[in-house]
């Protein structure tokens, strides 16, 4: 199965240009917690509603003067539309992530796919990875000494 099969396709996007507080808006509207930062249909990087805290607000910085470019984060990891999904899945299992964009090969946004998307699809429960990559990305993170 292709992971083009699973993928959502009408994803919503921020400009780098925007501010955080329009990116922010954006994320409340679609009830979302990050979006794929786009040049045109390239995509450049991604931003998070943490991003937004962490490097912004927590920083110092205005939302409604701060451009999104300055917290995003660039080079963003991400998958082609025709890889299999359970290569798809061994890579957001390895990475441990939870969301991947989705390119076609002239690397332009095509989709995103969650954890979620793939595990609730009836199709990809043949994947023999799924229940892994679940319980191995859903581990929750220790506490930094």
């Amino acid at each position: 199965m292709l992971i083009s099969e699973i993928m959502t396709r009408d994803v919503e996007t921020v400009a780098p240009d925007a501010s955080l507080q329009k990116a922010a808006e954006v994320m409340e509207a679609r009830d979302v917690g990050s979006l794929p930062v786009c040049d045109g249909r390239r995509l450049i990087g991604a931003i998070t509603d943490r991003d937004i805290v962490v490097r912004g607000v927590a920083a110092g910085l205005s939302p409604v003067d701060t451009l999104v470019q300055e917290c995003m984060t660039p080079d963003i990891v991400y998958a082609f539309e025709d890889e299999e999904a359970d290569a798809v899945l061994n890579r957001m299992k390895t990475l441990q992530i939870r969301r991947l964009a989705i390119l076609d090969r002239g690397k332009s946004l095509v989709g995103i796919v969650a954890l979620g998307d793939i595990a609730t699809e009836p199709r990809a429960a043949a994947l023999r990875s799924v229940g892994a990559a679940v319980a191995e990305i859903s581990e929750p993170s220790r506490p930094k000494n």
